[in-house]
């Protein structure tokens, strides 16, 4: 069988599970068999595969058949300018989170040394993507899943930002390292009563550690801006990532604890995505 035709029958076995991207889909997951990129596949049709190459191209149809998410099937993610290691073990990078790099670039353009703190680092995707445009910046990572610092561990190295950064283990309720310049955390913020409402891409394959905020979505994120409110010095900027509809909840609970709110900002669909707020 060559090229076109098995990503035609991959594409038609992922049409029948109405997955919208079936035809691009399969021709990633064959890139993916063939270990070439997808201008290779598109431009090499009539090339007659071999048997291991067509059944794991047949593998990876079936497990993408089932909604697990190609990024997972390709373990790689590419977020601001580079391309991420993921597996099930860590949320996959969304586009709509960049908006947090965006942020940071626009404030910290003429700063030096600063230190930065990720709450929930994953990963690493927002932390290591600032030290990489911010050569003299060092970062700190904590989350309590030991999976996914091994995870920002890798990115680290891939990256070349590992001499830079350190990552803990840990809840952020008992960390207590040091002080810090700039904190951000992208937390769980979704009601959990409201998780068996996502795309089944997501509700059966990212980790729930990493979606569910309890019952109203908060409770994760009372706890990171009361420990942010400890952890930055004066004047330090906290830049927390919230969910669409959490706007004017998150703005209370920050001014409770004594941040000022410079900026709510919103996602590519126009909806409130995070919040730019000043430790007074």
């Amino acid at each position: 069988m060559n090229i076109q035709s098995a990503v035609i029958g991959g594409a038609n076995v992922l049409k029948d599970k109405s997955i919208l991207s079936a035809q691009l889909d399969a021709e990633i997951l064959m890139a993916k068999a063939l270990d070439k990129n997808r201008e290779y596949i598109i431009l090499n049709q009539d090339k007659v595969l071999n048997i291991k190459n067509l059944n794991y191209f047949k593998k990876l149809v079936r497990e993408r058949a089932t909604r697990k998410p190609i990024a997972y099937l390709l373990n790689k993610k590419f977020f601001w300018k580079s391309e991420f290691y993921v597996n099930e073990n860590t949320l996959i990078p969304r586009p709509d989170t960049e908006i947090i790099i965006e942020q940071i670039l626009k404030f910290t353009k003429n700063k030096n040394c600063l230190r930065i703190l990720d709450v929930g680092v994953g990963s690493g995707c927002i932390l290591l993507s600032i030290l990489q445009e911010r050569k003299n910046f060092y970062g700190t990572g904590i989350d309590i899943s030991k999976n996914s610092l091994e995870i920002s561990k890798i990115n680290a190295k891939k990256l070349l930002v590992d001499e830079r950064v350190k990552f803990y283990k840990s809840d952020v309720d008992k960390f207590a390292q040091g002080k810090y310049d700039l904190i951000v955390s992208n937390p769980p913020y979704i009601k959990k009563r409201d998780l068996k409402y996502l795309e089944c891409d997501v509700f059966n394959f990212e980790p729930k550690l990493a979606l569910d905020g309890g019952l109203d979505g908060l409770s994760v994120i009372r706890n990171v801006i009361k420990k942010s409110s400890e952890l930055l010095k004066k004047n330090g900027k906290f830049i927390l990532e919230i969910g669409f509809n959490q706007k004017n909840k998150v703005i209370k609970l920050l001014n409770n604890k004594g941040f000022y709110i410079n900026s709510t900002v919103k996602d590519l669909a126009k909806n409130d995505r995070c919040i730019v707020s000043t430790k007074v």
